[in-house]
C-alpha cells in the first residue's frame, strides 16, 4: 500500500479543541464529496470546500509507504519525544487510512487525530477524531470526540446531530472567501451558540495568525 500525500508540515491546530497545539498536519489527497476541481465545484455534495488537496504537488507531497510516511512526520516533529500529535486530514483521510499507517505513526510514539467528513467508519485505532459534516451527504460516523460543524449550511436536523455522541459540539464560520459574508457568517455562527449552549465557537486561528 503506498498513500497519496498532498502535503505534510508542522505547525499548530487552528481549529477546535485542541487549537494553538503543535502538530504536524499529515494532508492526504482525495475527497469522496469534491474534485477539487472548481469546475465541479457547483454539483459538488461539498461546495464550500477552501482546501486544496489536489494531487501530490505540495510541501512534502508523494508517494509514501506506511514506514516512509510516519518517518516523514517524524523527522518533521523533531527531537522532542514527549506530546507527539498528528493530524491525519484531506480531503477525506478514511479514503486510505489503515492499519499500516496508524501503527507505524504510533510506533514512534504519536497520538492520531483525524478530521474526516463522516461519511465513511473512522479506524478504530485512531486516538481523536473529529467529524466535520456537510449537509446533503449520508453520515454514518455518529460518534467521537469532537463534531465541527461549518455555519452556516444547509444542515441535517440540529436536533438530531445534537443526539450524536460527541464529547464536543462545535460551530465554526464558513470562510466563503468574501469579508463582507465572512462576517455575517461570524454573527450567524455567533448566534446559533447564543442561542444552543451545548455549542461553543471554533474560529479558524491559522487563517488568522497568517499559518499554513
Amino acid at each position: 500500500m503506498s498513500y497519496a500525500v498532498k502535503e505534510i508540515f508542522l505547525t499548530l491546530q487552528g481549529e477546535g479543541v485542541h487549537a494553538g497545539r503543535r502538530a504536524v498536519f499529515l494532508r492526504f489527497a482525495g475527497c469522496n464529496l469534491w474534485t477539487g476541481r472548481e469546475e465541479d465545484r457547483a454539483t459538488a455534495i461539498c461546495q464550500f470546500c477552501d482546501t486544496d488537496f489536489v494531487g501530490m504537488n505540495g510541501e512534502n507531497g508523494g508517494r509514501y509507504s506506511a514506514a516512509d510516511l510516519a518517518a516523514k512526520v517524524d523527522s518533521l516533529w523533531g527531537e522532542r519525544q514527549s506530546d507527539r500529535y498528528v493530524v491525519m486530514t484531506g480531503g477525506e483521510p478514511m479514503l486510505q487510512v489503515d492499519d499500516a499507517i496508524l501503527d507505524a505513526l504510533h510506533n514512534h510514539g504519536f497520538t492520531v487525530a483525524i478530521e474526516s467528513n463522516g461519511t465513511m467508519a473512522v479506524h478504530p485505532k485512531v486516538d481523536w477524531v473529529c467529524i466535520s459534516p456537510k449537509a446533503g451527504s449520508d453520515i454514518v460516523h455518529k460518534h467521537g470526540d469532537e463534531l465541527k460543524l461549518v455555519w452556516p449550511q444547509n444542515a441535517s436536523d440540529i436536533n438530531e446531530i445534537e443526539g450524536w455522541d460527541f464529547a464536543n459540539f462545535l460551530i465554526q464560520p464558513m470562510d466563503s472567501g468574501s469579508h463582507i459574508e465572512n462576517q455575517a457568517n461570524v454573527i450567524a455562527a455567533t448566534e446559533f451558540v447564543m442561542a444552543r449552549p451545548k455549542w461553543r465557537l471554533s474560529l479558524q486561528n491559522h487563517k488568522i495568525l497568517g499559518l499554513p
